[in-house]
């Protein structure tokens, strides 16, 4: 599969399509747990837990340059990202893992709509949204290209998290694929 980056201008197109996704509640469409440095897994189910975030994913082992002793930082358990954001940059739907992310749902992300502690439920869990930002990096440039870094990173994409955002669990539980995150 060939595929050829968006330009800034292609990616500031589809701002309107971002812009309009659910404020209250939308579906979890994707599961993603990385059991290893740059492996990815799509789980049609999992397990939300306090102490590891996705049950099965490496955050528990990765350090973080956010915490002093570099431990995994406890705010930064789960990534989430818009599904409408990675559909733009990604453009095929085999290509969203690539992101990096564990939860990629269908709702407004944006700063103004979660804004820090708004919990989600989602499934039987609960999941709360953290203060810590969630920026792309040279892996997130590789896949999806400079301008891609660009517009996650403007003021506006900043704004709206287009790059998602860092949460933890506050409930343990389930969640699947096709389940409704609805803010609490």
């Amino acid at each position: 599969m060939t595929i050829t980056h968006l330009t800034l201008a292609q990616l500031e197109a589809g701002l309107d399509h971002i812009r309009q996704a659910p404020k209250e509640a939308g579906a979890l469409e994707l599961i993603v747990r990385r059991p290893s440095a740059g492996a990815r897994e799509v789980i049609e189910a999992g397990n939300l837990v306090a102490s590891d975030g996705l049950q099965g994913d490496t955050w528990k082992v990765r350090a973080s340059s956010r915490t002093p002793d570099r431990s995994p930082h406890p705010d930064m358990q789960l990534n989430v990202m818009s599904v409408r954001a990675v559909a733009l940059v990604a453009q095929v739907r085999e290509r969203w893992a690539l992101a990096g992310d564990q939860l990629y749902l269908d709702l407004d992300l944006s700063e103004q709509n979660l804004p820090p502690w708004t919990k989600l439920a989602i499934g039987t869990a609960v999941i709360e949204v953290t203060d810590q930002p969630h920026t792309g990096c040279a892996k997130f440039v590789e896949r999806f290209g400079v301008d891609a870094m660009k517009f996650v990173n403007s003021p506006v994409g900043r704004s709206l998290r287009l790059r998602g955002l860092n949460a933890r669990v506050v409930q343990p539980g389930t969640v699947r694929a096709g389940d409704l995150a609805r803010k609490l």
